[in-house]
């Protein structure tokens, strides 16, 4: 940047942060910004404010490394890329007006310069911003494959499965495997598919439960369906998926019993 530019943005430091604030400040009550305190909303401007002012003194490897370490925090704050990318286009326009207004006369020369140094921090930004959030959905991603549909035996032969969460493609691919390979461990006689969890259960989810209790029924096990609500219920009867296949129950409870019916043993409470 232009060294006299430079000196002018310094000068005029305060006014522009001032007419910056006024403008972040409209947009404060969007959805995005509702969960953010006023307290730490304050700090967080004037701190992302002194931050691209920094930056025009700094050279161009110290000036990413300086924005890179402040977009962590804002992404570890929970800020969104919407505010941070519209925080820069009215700190563009609020220096812009600010230097035409103290400095008349060289409007274009100060509209270039102030494009081309804010056009280099927003994509930093961007690019940052898009990076680390890629990475951490993958890591979480894993986390979540990890931990996904597990299958545990509760008693001897039996096992359940406890579904919770949205069912894609994906995941019911990972489901499948995770039976099949408990199925075999366990030695399961019985497996009951718990979808308490499940929020919706449409025509797709449906499909894939049914074809995880026929992929059970070919290794020698039987499959009980439990948790159907009322909700759940209803929409697998307007959407016409025949579930008639395999035995469905209501709870878990009730499922355990059937599948102890399965395997010629029941419950018995004994008197002390």
């Amino acid at each position: 940047m232009n060294h006299q530019i430079r000196a002018l943005i310094h000068e005029y430091r305060s006014t522009i942060t001032d007419e910056w604030l006024k403008e972040v400040e409209k947009f404060r009550g969007e959805n995005y910004l509702q969960t953010i305190s006023d307290t730490v909303y304050q700090n967080t401007n004037r701190e992302f404010v002194d931050m691209l002012f920094r930056t025009l003194d700094r050279e161009e490897e110290d000036v990413k490394a300086s924005i890179s370490e402040y977009t962590d925090r804002l992404i570890q704050l929970g800020w969104p890329l919407n505010y941070i990318t519209r925080g820069l286009q009215e700190f563009r326009k609020a220096t812009v007006d600010t230097l035409i207004k103290k400095e008349e006369g060289r409007a274009l020369e100060f509209y270039q310069e102030i494009e081309d140094w804010t056009d280099e921090i927003v994509n930093i930004l961007v690019s940052h911003y898009s990076g680390t959030w890629e990475n951490t959905f993958f890591l979480q991603k894993m986390a979540l494959k990890e931990l996904s549909a597990p299958l545990i035996p509760v008693f001897n032969n039996i096992s359940v499965m406890p579904l919770i969460g949205t069912i894609d493609t994906e995941r019911a691919k990972q489901i499948m495997e995770n039976l099949l390979t408990g199925v075999i461990e366990h030695r399961s006689q019985v497996v009951l598919i718990d979808i308490t969890g499940v929020p919706v259960v449409d025509t797709m989810v449906a499909h894939h439960i049914i074809q995880a209790s026929e992929a059970v029924r070919l290794v020698g096990a039987k499959c009980i369906l439990v948790g159907i609500r009322p909700e759940i219920a209803q929409t697998i009867v307007n959407l016409g998926i025949d579930l008639g296949k395999f035995p469905t129950k209501s709870s878990l409870k009730k499922g355990i019993e059937a599948a102890l019916e399965m395997t010629s043993r029941q419950i018995v409470e004994i008197d002390e």
